[in-house]
């Protein structure tokens, strides 16, 4: 059984779109940058990773990245698609819940307001390593912060203001180091429910579509069958913890034996390789990897 992947947010680089254009797809980029008033192809060729770093710029960048290798790899039977944070909107346009021009339209919002929320106060987010689970909990609510991401596989992202995300790092909770992330806000949070009012506002202008595959939820891990349900669920994640650990959790359940990662691609087959090592793994990082990727969905039932 086959799952597609979409990371989030921290996974863009620099250049990354590059490998993916030619002449028809820099007319679809060229068409989606119009049409939600972004150059998507400056910022995925020559920006700076301080540009791209950018909440505004680098959500609806990895869309538009994950939107493209999907189309490359060309894949019309998977049974199971999700996305972390910001790839749950390209996994709703994969799994047809969204044309990808809502797709874009949506995380434009969405990345717009989540800036303009993070702006209004000092905070940010950090990751734990390790450690064991209860104590790293622990340490992390005694200081008033939130487990903003249960990634599983070791990892917690906590969220809050940076005077109490710079008590964190110095001192981590045994057995664990802490590294600060190199983002705007303390996303998946309190900070964040302006954002949720705005993007929840701006959907009903959006066509919902039923998936045609099993749509995994970051709120929870399960599987959602329902397209206006799915797009609810994400457009209140902004302000609630993303538990990827009970996506991985579902994986397993439904018997998926193989994923692929879709561009920028690495983050969750690394997180998976750690937490289920039974599921095979397949990152799809440039074009040239299309062919071997082809080949990994028909072993694992797609096509």
């Amino acid at each position: 059984m086959l799952a597609l992947l979409f990371p989030g947010q921290g996974s863009q680089t620099p250049g990354m779109l590059t490998p993916w254009l030619d002449e028809a797809t820099r007319k679809t980029v060229a068409n989606w940058s119009l049409h939600i008033d972004l150059d998507l192809e400056r910022l995925g060729t020559i920006a700076s990773a301080d540009e791209i770093k950018d909440t505004a710029n680098a959500q609806p960048l990895i869309v538009a990245a994950g939107l493209l290798g999907a189309s490359a790899l060309g894949l019309t039977k998977f049974s199971v698609v999700a996305g972390h944070s910001v790839g749950e909107i390209t996994a709703a346009g994969v799994s047809g819940v969204l044309s990808p021009a809502h797709a874009l339209e949506l995380v434009r919002q969405r990345g717009i307001s989540m800036a303009k929320a993070a702006s209004q106060a000092e905070t940010g987010m950090a990751a734990v390593l390790g450690g064991d689970r209860n104590e790293v909990l622990n340490a992390i609510n005694e200081l008033e912060l939130i487990p903003a991401n249960d990634n599983g596989a070791g990892q917690i992202v906590a969220a809050g203001s940076l005077a109490q995300i710079d008590k964190l790092v110095e001192n981590p909770p045994t057995g664990s180091r802490v590294r600060a992330l190199a983002v705007a806000g303390a996303f998946h949070t309190h900070y964040m429910q302006s954002a949720v009012s705005h993007v929840a506002g701006y959907v009903e202008k959006v066509s919902i579509n039923e998936p045609t595959s099993q749509l995994l939820s970051n709120k929870d891990g399960t599987v959602v069958l329902n397209g206006k349900v799915a797009i609810d669920r994400i457009v209140n994640q902004i302000a609630n913890p993303v538990r990827w650990d009970l996506c991985m959790e579902s994986l397993v359940q439904l018997g998926v034996t193989g994923v692929i990662e879709f561009p920028p691609a690495g983050t969750l087959v690394g997180l998976l390789k750690r937490a289920t090592p039974g599921i095979e793994s397949f990152a799809l990082k440039s074009p040239e990897d299309i062919a071997a990727a082809r080949a990994f969905a028909i072993k694992h039932g797609g096509a």
